[in-house]
């Protein structure tokens, strides 16, 4: 019996405390949305696409600046399948994310490169300060369920058992498209897909005006 690690779904206490985000969507029809953090990645993230497209589902691809420039075909890939891409910071990087003047930096950097209004914080970490100073501009999207494929005490298939157990209307599912998670990926997402498809949901990129 695998231990379930801490926020696969989070608490609602968090959610209470970032009034304004959204963590879960529509809650009366059958619908999730997947969603994929840390690229676009020029062999992972077209694997990703393929999935979805022999499904007929979409999602939502929450992208690095410094590889929404790096890989410009893979981003219109995304856009040409009915995705949709959010900002998920220029680096990445771990260092700033203390730092409230690097951090809101790094957030318009990556939005010079692709204008959005939806942000998912880097490594799902954000502050009060920077919180509602982006919420100013951007729509806040955290997750009602969390795969874990990045990790590595986790097999595939128990990352797709997590979606299993936890998935409901309106979930919003965080993948990764990242080497650190493709190991797991490949074999989670065949298997989640095919639950969704087998239990009557369909999966929407994320659109908030």
């Amino acid at each position: 019996m695998v231990k379930e690690p801490a926020f696969i779904q989070p608490a609602p206490y968090l959610r209470w405390l970032f009034p304004g985000s959204f963590w879960r969507m529509n809650k009366k029809e059958k619908l999730v949305y997947l969603t994929f953090d840390d690229g676009p990645h020029p062999e992972i993230t077209p694997w990703v696409i393929n999935m979805l497209n022999e499904y007929n589902q979409n999602a939502t691809f929450f992208c690095i600046g410094k590889n929404l420039n790096r890989f410009p075909n893979v981003v219109y890939d995304i856009e040409k399948s009915g995705n949709t891409i959010g900002n998920h910071s220029y680096s990445h990087d771990k260092s700033i994310l203390k730092d409230n003047e690097q951090y809101l930096l790094d957030i318009e950097n990556s939005n010079r490169i692709y204008p959005t209004n939806l942000f998912r914080p880097p490594y799902g970490k954000i502050n009060f300060h920077q919180f509602f100073a982006l919420k100013k501009k951007y729509r806040i999207i955290f997750w009602d369920v969390l795969t874990y494929d990045y990790d590595e005490r986790f097999t595939g298939e128990q990352c797709a058992l997590f979606v299993k157990k936890y998935c409901r209307n309106g979930s919003i599912i965080t993948f990764h498209d990242s080497e650190k998670a493709f190991s797991r990926l490949k074999i989670a997402l065949p298997i989640v897909l095919d639950y969704l498809k087998n239990m009557g949901y369909k999966s929407l990129p994320i659109k908030i005006g």
